[in-house]
């Protein structure tokens, strides 16, 4: 499978998470490489991760991706309220043995087309942590721009880091 110019692990499935994906996420947002990238916390439960996979709040999509069965990554887009409903949060992750071979690009390409194309969104949010060079060139390549720079933006193993605020804005329609 190819999409944007790249191979895909053959088999890749991307669907919208499900109540028994839990025992599996749990699993993957444990993972040490998978936890340094993000904001979680180690040491979830599957109890916890069922609970965030209920129904995706307020018109918000949360994606899992599976190769042969596996779970090997996790997206989620949160559309915002108020004055902000044109702008969507973006959180997402890849299974530490998974990274660097598409599996980001096809989860964030998914989201970005559910964001275009159903929700009409025109402005894509995230942070990404500064010393996170791959994912950075990641967004950059499906047209993110770095906006600002948090300072002290959170604590990860112990000292506090800094993250790039990253937006993707679409211009309206002529």
């Amino acid at each position: 499978m190819e999409r944007h110019g790249r191979k895909l692990p053959e088999g890749l499935l991307i669907r919208a998470i499900r109540p028994e994906d839990a025992e599996a996420l749990a699993e993957l947002v444990n993972l040490p490489g998978f936890r340094f990238g993000t904001l979680r916390r180690p040491f979830h439960t599957p109890e916890e991760m069922r609970a965030w996979t209920e129904p995706a709040r307020h018109g918000g999509l949360h994606l899992v991706a599976f190769v042969e069965g596996a779970l090997v990554g996790e997206a989620g887009l949160q559309r915002l309220s108020g004055r902000r409903d044109h702008a969507g949060e973006i959180g997402m992750g890849v299974h530490d043995a998974w990274t660097g071979r598409g599996i980001g690009r096809a989860l964030l390409a998914a989201l970005i087309d559910v964001s275009d194309r159903w929700m009409g969104l025109r402005r894509l949010e995230l942070t990404v942590f500064v010393d996170n060079a791959p994912a950075m060139a990641l967004y950059r390549s499906l047209g993110f721009e770095v906006e600002g720079t948090h300072r002290a933006f959170a604590l990860r193993d112990g000292a506090l880091v800094d993250a790039h605020a990253m937006a993707r804005v679409v211009p309206p329609p002529r």
